[in-house]
Parts: C-alpha cells; structure tokens; sequence
C-alpha cells in the first residue's frame, strides 16, 4: 500500500529527462558505465517514490535516437544493463502494482533487447497502480515525422481527410496515445531544455530543473519536485 504524502495537488504524469549519469561517473573518476549503473539504483528509488505519491503515471527518457552516436559498447551496455535491472525488480513491481510499457522504436534494438522489452511488458502487465514508460530510442521529431506520414497514408487511401486533421487527432496518433500528457516535467543535471523529448505533448507542462546528477537523484529528489508543482498555477493559456 502506497504511504501518504503531505502535498495537496499530485501530477497524474510526471516524465522524467535523466541527465548526469557519465558526469556523476567523470567526478568520481569512474568509467561512463559505472555512472549508468549508478543511475539505475535511481530509477528503482524514483518508481517507488511515484507509488507512494500517488502519481498514475511516469515516463523516463531512457534512451534517445541521438544516443547511438554514443561509442557501440557504451550503448550496448547501457540497453542491456537496463533491461536485466527491470527484469530483476519484476517480482517487486508487480507487487507494486506497476505495469512498464516501452514507447519509442524498436527496431533499431537487438533480437535480445526486444526479447527483454517482450518479457517486461508482458510480465507486469497486469499493474493497475502506477504505469512506468521507458521511452527507448525515442526521438520527438521522430515521432511527430512518423505520425505525419501516417495520417498522410490515411488521406492517400481516402480513410481520412485533411480537413479533419485536429490536434487531438494527431495526438490519437502519437506513440503515448494511450497516456495524459504530462503535467510536469523533470530534469536532472542542470541543463534547460527538453532535448528533442515529448515536444508536443509537453505543450503545457510545468517544467522543474534541478542541478543534482541522476544516480544522485532519491525520493527526497522527486518529492521536491512534486512539493514545487504544487505551488504552481496551471492557466492551459486562460487567465486564472
């Protein structure tokens, strides 16, 4: 059962942009792979954290398009370690009640990352408290690219028209149709800005920037990001 928080107002969606793993590693004279393995541990603190405050769903940039231009074996590592980690909390989030869901494409993924992904989906799919989406080799653009073209086969086979194009069709279309948009938007690291992450669902989230390093972010971390949201006014571009 999750614990009781003290904040009034909780996001139903909250995503995370987890920034800081090889910096956090650089500072302590660690390889880049030890500074992802550290930011694992903070994944597994975040998703209990997420439990206990109530927040339905979370979504953690896990992994960008741009990020294959990293060296092969840093990739490598960071996509299986992540995989065999969730694999390894499975027993405990399905006792959590989360359910995971993978959104980005996966084709670019081994066999054996797919395999990963398959087992995962299917192994917690039936958690109705908190759903954690891994946006694996997912890009914005990409995303919004894909989603044009799609509609623009459907206007091509006549299944739909130009003028019928709405921003809640195009959403309809997105890889996150099945989520709220969020409501808040974290960063850790330091840096400010959304780096190519949830463009257009992000039109009106509230965004939080912290300088504390990924494996350095906890529970104390998410809640104050939460206590901060609280404070905040959402007017969706209307005045109060």
């Amino acid at each position: 059962m999750a614990e009781q928080n003290n904040i009034t107002k909780i996001p139903t969606h909250v995503a995370i942009i987890m920034d800081g793993n090889g910096r956090w590693a650089k500072m302590r004279g660690k390889e880049r792979p030890e500074g992802h393995i550290a930011g694992v541990e903070s994944v597994r603190k975040v998703i209990k954290a997420a439990v206990a405050e109530g927040v339905r769903y979370l979504t953690l940039y896990t992994f960008s398009t741009e990020n294959w231009g990293r060296p092969q074996e840093e990739v490598d590592a960071i996509m299986e370690l992540f995989c065999r980690s969730v694999i390894a909390e499975t027993p405990e989030l399905i006792k959590e009640g989360v359910q995971i869901r993978i959104m980005g494409d996966r084709v670019a993924f081994s066999e054996k990352v797919n395999a990963y992904i398959d087992r995962i989906e299917g192994d917690t799919a039936a958690g109705e408290v908190l759903t954690v989406v891994l946006a694996m080799n997912y890009s914005s653009r990409y995303e919004l690219t894909a989603t044009m073209k799609a509609l623009a086969g459907k206007i091509a086979d006549g299944a739909l028209k130009a003028e019928d194009i709405t921003a809640e069709v195009i959403s309809e279309n997105l890889y996150s149709k099945d989520y709220p948009d969020p409501d808040l938007i974290i960063r850790s690291g330091g840096e400010y800005r959304l780096s190519n992450f949830l463009l257009w669902q992000a039109a009106y989230s509230e965004l939080y920037f912290t300088p504390t390093l990924w494996p350095d972010f906890d529970k104390e971390s998410f809640h104050e990001a939460l206590e901060a949201y609280a404070g905040r006014q959402r007017r969706f571009g209307l005045v109060k």
